[in-house]
């Protein structure tokens, strides 16, 4: 009788993450075989064999020396990659941020029950924001439930990190504020930040300790609307996120040196739940193009925060959000719920109408001199002119359906026809980089899969010669099938060699040893190591939600996709 009524409590959304296996670390010769592996495709044989002999004097040598420190370190860190990875890529890097690592996109509504159209967009913002609001109150009530993969838990810590949390700029080195709590934890933030026309209010998305309605978010969003139009344009504080992140860093110590009110300023937004942009703009999408829903004005996003919600005045919305706390999946999952929860009331709040008292939105106003005048025209100018481009299409001829219907996966099929495309274009292979999931681990995050396999490059040989007939083709084509889904199984399962490589370089270079050759050949950066994949790609799943990170290197692509039954969408980013 216990065991049943233990057996029927639901899950709590945290309750598995003491209980996940620690990431662990890979055999030096299984990531070094699989390396080698890696960069034939982009290797003649000269080539290849000077790299094989490289790598065969580290996995004898230094390498050997570099990989037992690491087992150490595994030995008293739950996760030995965690903070390396956080500090290496996102908070030790100097680029501007809210363009080149931030992830966003269009939200899916249009496609059903919120098609664009004029006058409604802040009704639609209240209501959204509801749900958003009913999102955070079931991570706080840990009624959200843990995701698996099949039977195995997966990590849930990122999913901490969806509200009240912001990346603050460092002079050399950012980092992340949480101020996220769940109810047995103790409490937690509840006001928002809403920006419009470069100003900025608060208000409590609490009354009473109840989450306001839809009719009450309507009665201060419509204040801050109004107030802003019979107002001049705000200083655009908010487009200093925007900058390169050691100029934000010092722009920042000299607002709050300036006036000790300005630091209060700053961590009201970075504590607040989440960002609501109010954007004049219209960016015209259509179910089948979403290009322009992923432009914006930097003077009404905080691009630091973990979520910035954008509501454009053709009442269609996106999202732009900082990437060091948190992959792209918590967003989508996010995202997926809200989609469902709008397609279930049919976008629409059928509840009271009545409108409690309670405090109106409070402006929040910088003290400003002319060098942080200064500081905000040159992060506007520097942001309008990125050369990123970004084309965003829906492929309807078929889907998932038609896909499995031949016994393959869908997401090889598209990393498969994303190599073919770009050989056509570039007549050489693409080192390209995809996302592998590892929540499978305590505080796993993700793993690179590299799609361009020697049996991937055979393939789009053999699709390119006419000698070859339609029987060679499929040969080729299932091999390369299953050498891609064998490796993507290995990434997550903890078994992928970048991490690994990674690993091994930060150990040497902590040591204050001579970086090793493996990490200077060539090869190593032409076949996309270090960060240098021309191709960067990740399968944003099988649900409505579209989105887009930058691409990793100029002349490069970012390739981002989802796959539906009967279609499929992509949006891809060029530098």
């Amino acid at each position: 009788m216990a065991n049943h009524v233990s057996e029927s409590l639901p899950e709590l959304t945290f309750q598995y993450q003491c209980s996940l296996p620690p990431l662990p670390v890979p055999s030096l010769e299984s990531s070094l075989s699989k390396y080698l592996d890696a960069v034939h495709p982009f290797a003649s044989e000269k080539e290849l064999q000077a790299t094989v002999n490289i790598v065969k004097k580290f996995q004898d040598g230094v390498g050997k020396e570099l990989h037992q420190k690491l087992l150490q370190r595994a030995k008293t860190k739950k996760n030995w990659l965690e903070e390396w990875w956080l500090d290496t890529v996102y908070l030790e890097g100097r680029i501007p941020s809210q363009l080149n690592v931030n992830f966003g996109g269009p939200a899916p509504y249009l496609e059903h029950c919120w098609p664009p159209a004029e006058g409604v967009y802040l009704q639609r913002a209240s209501v959204i924001t509801w749900h958003t609001l009913q999102y955070w109150n079931l991570l706080r009530t840990e009624r959200l439930a843990p995701q698996k993969s099949g039977k195995n838990p997966l990590d849930m810590h990122q999913f901490r990190m969806l509200f009240c949390t912001c990346k603050v700029p460092g002079v050399k080195k950012d980092t992340i504020y949480n101020y996220f709590k769940t109810e047995r934890e103790g409490p937690c933030p509840s006001h928002l930040v809403i920006m419009c026309r470069g100003r900025i209010f608060t208000f409590d998305a609490l009354c009473g300790g109840q989450i306001l309605t839809p009719p009450e978010l309507l009665r201060q969003l419509t204040y801050v609307k109004k107030f802003c139009e019979g107002e001049p344009e705000g200083d655009g504080v908010a487009a200093l996120t925007s900058e390169e992140r050691t100029r934000w860093a010092k722009a920042r110590e000299h607002l709050i040196s300036i006036d000790p009110n300005n630091k209060t300023i700053l961590e009201t937004i970075q504590s607040s739940l989440f960002v609501i942009s109010l954007d004049e703009t219209k960016p015209y999408c259509t179910a089948e193009n979403y290009t322009n829903a992923l432009t914006g004005n930097p003077t009404i996003r905080w691009g630091d925060k973990s979520y910035n919600s954008l509501v454009f005045s053709d009442g269609t919305f996106g999202s732009n959000c900082d990437h060091a706390p948190y992959d792209a999946m918590v967003l989508v999952s996010f995202c997926w719920y809200l989609d469902n929860q709008l397609k279930a009331t049919d976008g629409k709040w059928k509840g009271s109408d009545a409108v409690r008292s309670m405090p109106l939105p409070e402006e929040l106003v910088f003290t400003v001199d002319e060098k942080t005048r200064s500081d905000i025209n040159n992060a506007k100018q520097q942001y309008l002119e990125s050369d990123l481009q970004i084309v965003c299409h829906a492929f309807t001829a078929f889907g998932k359906t038609a896909i499995k219907q031949k016994k393959l996966h869908p997401d090889t099929f598209v990393q498969l026809a994303m190599q073919l495309a770009y050989y056509r274009m570039h007549k050489k292979p693409g080192s390209c980089y995809e996302t592998a999931m590892t929540r499978r681990f305590y505080h796993g995050r993700t793993e690179t899969m590299r799609p361009c396999t020697q049996e991937a490059l055979n393939w789009c040989k053999a699709m390119m010669d006419p000698t070859c007939n339609v029987s060679i083709c499929r040969k080729a084509m299932l091999l390369a099938f299953s050498k891609h889904n064998i490796l993507m199984a290995e990434a997550q399962d903890g078994k992928g060699f970048d991490r690994h490589l990674l690993g091994l370089y930060l150990i040497a270079k902590e040591e204050g040893l001579p970086t090793p050759e493996l990490f200077l050949d060539p090869l190593y950066t032409k076949s996309g190591g270090g960060g240098n994949f021309v191709l960067s790609s990740s399968l944003l799943g099988y649900t409505t939600v579209l989105g887009a990170v930058a691409p990793m290197v100029h002349h490069g692509y970012g390739f981002f996709y989802r796959i539906r039954d009967d279609s499929s969408s992509n949006s891809i980013l060029t530098l």
